[in-house]
């Protein structure tokens, strides 16, 4: 399987942000369902594998945290076309790359809590828009990474 060109990561990228936002929104809107708990757990895992500087657990951890955002959101073809998507993106070995610049771990987990806390206060708007900014910030990381491996700046055209 080829890797993707950076113009294509960019293009998944911006689906998922569209399909994520959407899956926190929608999850926001549920009220207290299992995969609440679930996204706490993981949270709680999260930092202390971002304590002890673990980014390979770390990385496995973030895979999770997103699978649960969008299954919890309850609708079958968001699921169907994230899964899709993130077989597309190859996102693990993008997720893992990302977590190479300093401070990434923290600023990830960060967002992961600010999402969570406005799904668990029904801020369906407010957890969407913290879901995109993620992403975004995933995005900039990701770009970065492979601007570092030799990769070319961050633009559409690539």
């Amino acid at each position: 399987m080829r890797a993707p060109s950076r113009r294509e990561v960019v293009e998944l990228f911006e689906l998922k942000e569209m399909l994520e936002g959407m899956g926190a929104r929608l999850l926001a809107g549920r009220g207290p369902v299992r995969e609440l708990d679930a996204l706490e757990e993981n949270i709680e895992r999260s930092a202390a594998a971002v304590a002890a500087s673990d980014a390979a657990t770390y990385a496995v951890l973030v895979h999770g945290f997103h699978e649960l955002l969008v299954t919890g959101a309850d609708n079958t073809q968001l699921v169907t076309h994230y899964r899709t998507l993130m077989n597309q993106l190859a996102y693990h070995r993008l997720v893992s790359a990302s977590l190479t610049r300093p401070g990434r771990l923290g600023e990830s987990l960060a967002e992961h809590r600010h999402v969570l806390e406005l799904v668990r206060g029904k801020d369906g708007v407010g957890a969407e828009f913290a879901m995109r900014d993620h992403v975004r910030s995933s995005e900039r990381a990701t770009l970065t990474a492979g601007h570092r491996t030799g990769g070319h700046p961050p633009t559409k055209e690539s």
